[in-house]
């Protein structure tokens, strides 16, 4: 999925749609989306007993494509179907037809006896929660334990947030169509598709272009041209010199801060920091420079030298006045700044006086708790980091099980390689530095934010379990090397 266009329900409606309008029958689309399910169940599966649950619409009719291929391939398949069969309509009454098996009314009995279920119930456009036979069949299969393929999104996820609407049978894998849909990046939706295949059932490419989007999966494809990377006939100084706000006693977080910013790509970084501490940082920090900044004068006047070109606050700093003179002197100088951490916290009380400041050169990097002390903004994810967007100016990464990435002028990323391990101490310290080293590196403020929730999690990966804060900026050159190549 990595690049895609992300498409809320109408705007796979008028894709569908455009992909009619050019010729293309719907049962045509149909018959493309079965045999997609079909490879999808023969490369993953061995012949078994499969049921395949139909729904009353559209996705019903996938269903019986699906039941039509497995029978073709000699699979013992059968098919349920909530409703009945004369009064299915349009394409899927016309796959139906083709169908000359059984036909059982959907219940939990139909499962007995059965190794894999089809979830072709719903799809993603639910209109109501799941209940009645339909929630008691879906029960039914999570409970005997069953493999299940769900078709476009298991039934009872709302496809375009991700939220459960009633009863859903988790799926081991799930098939959908053209594009992803939100359901497929969010969470709970994204973890309860199981595996997760975008099927190409012959819709033309530039189709996405013209219905619009809710945004993109985060993924190189996205930023990979803009990337800094050194070159042959360049030195440490026009690389970018990027300045971490170091704090007076939670100096870890500004040291691991720095030291990604200086893996991500930036030439030079210097910890500036109150002369109390600089003893702590200067034995510690070796590739890293240190500065004693002991007021928002001496602040000042190390950020006033051009050739310091991205700052950031907040790691450790402290929540207070101090912290927040910092953040607003660095903006305030023009520089592409992060804020992150303390810097965010400290104006939980006075959010429009940073919104006030904030531009499209700065990168905020909340989690949820910092992000619900400086926005009033309610919804899933996409919409409150937009919504954040729109409102302070800035970027907003909201970071998360999927961290979303969403500028002012309506870009919009969501990453989703992120694993459950980078959920411990200092890692999002580490994310900010990723950040600000590629801001100093030249990337404006969303790419750099999507490449860095992007390396931020391929690095977690590459160390897997176990993992801590420390490991990650040493994760990062092969994986640095990779994207050069």
């Amino acid at each position: 999925m990595s690049g895609q266009e992300i498409l809320s329900l109408t705007q796979m409606t008028a894709a569908d749609a455009a992909a009619i309008a050019a010729g293309r029958s719907g049962l045509w689309l149909m018959e493309n989306a079965a045999a997609a399910v079909v490879r999808c169940i023969t490369r993953s599966w061995t012949p078994r007993p499969t049921v395949v649950l139909c729904g009353p619409g559209n996705n019903g009719g996938d269903g019986f494509g699906v039941a039509l291929g497995l029978a073709r391939a000699r699979w013992p398949v059968r098919v349920a179907l909530l409703g009945e069969w004369n009064k299915l309509s349009g394409d899927a009454a016309l796959m139906a037809a083709h169908w000359t098996g059984d036909i059982a009314p959907l219940g939990p009995d139909v499962i007995a006896g059965q190794a894999l279920a089809v979830d072709a119930l719903f799809g993603a456009g639910l209109a109501r929660p799941v209940a009645g036979v339909a929630a008691a069949t879906l029960e039914s299969v999570t409970a005997a334990g069953l493999d299940t393929l769900a078709i476009d999104v298991p039934s009872g996820v709302d496809g375009d947030t991700g939220e459960i609407r009633g009863a859903v049978a988790p799926a081991r894998r799930t098939v959908s169509f053209f594009r992803p849909k939100p359901a497929h990046v969010l969470s709970p939706g994204r973890r309860l598709c199981g595996e997760i295949e975008i099927a190409d059932i012959g819709i033309a490419a530039s189709v996405a272009g013209e219905v619009g989007s809710v945004g993109r999966v985060n993924g190189p494809r996205l930023w990979r041209d803009r990337f800094p990377s050194p070159r042959p006939d360049g030195h440490k100084y026009n690389r970018g010199h990027a300045v971490v706000a170091g704090g007076a006693t939670m100096t870890g977080a500004a040291k691991l801060a720095a030291g990604a910013a200086l893996r991500a790509g930036a030439g030079l970084v210097t910890v500036a920091a109150p002369a109390t501490a600089i003893e702590i940082y200067a034995k510690s920090l070796t590739s890293v420079m240190v500065a004693s900044v002991n007021d928002a004068e001496a602040w000042q006047a190390l950020l006033s030298d051009p050739r310091k070109t991205a700052v950031l606050v907040g790691p450790g700093n402290g929540v207070g006045a101090a912290t927040r003179t910092a953040a607003l002197a660095a903006i305030g100088l023009g520089k592409p700044t992060v804020l992150d951490a303390d810097a965010l916290t400290s104006f939980a009380d006075a959010p429009d006086a940073l919104f006030a400041a904030t531009n499209e050169s700065c990168l905020l990097t909340p989690h949820d708790g910092e992000f619900a002390r400086l926005f009033d903004v309610t919804g899933d994810r996409i919409s409150r980091a937009r919504d954040a967007a729109a409102r302070s100016g800035a970027t907003v990464l909201l970071k998360g099980p999927e961290s979303v990435i969403a500028a002012p002028d309506g870009r919009l990323a969501v990453t989703v390689n992120g694993v459950p391990d980078l959920a411990s101490a200092g890692t999002g310290d580490v994310l900010a530095g990723i950040a600000v080293g590629l801001m100093a590196a030249g990337m404006d403020a969303f790419d750099a934010g999507c490449a860095a929730a992007w390396l931020h999690g391929e690095a977690g990966r590459a160390r897997g379990a176990g993992l801590s804060a420390e490991d990650l900026a040493d994760s990062l050159p092969p994986i640095l090397e990779a994207l050069r190549a």
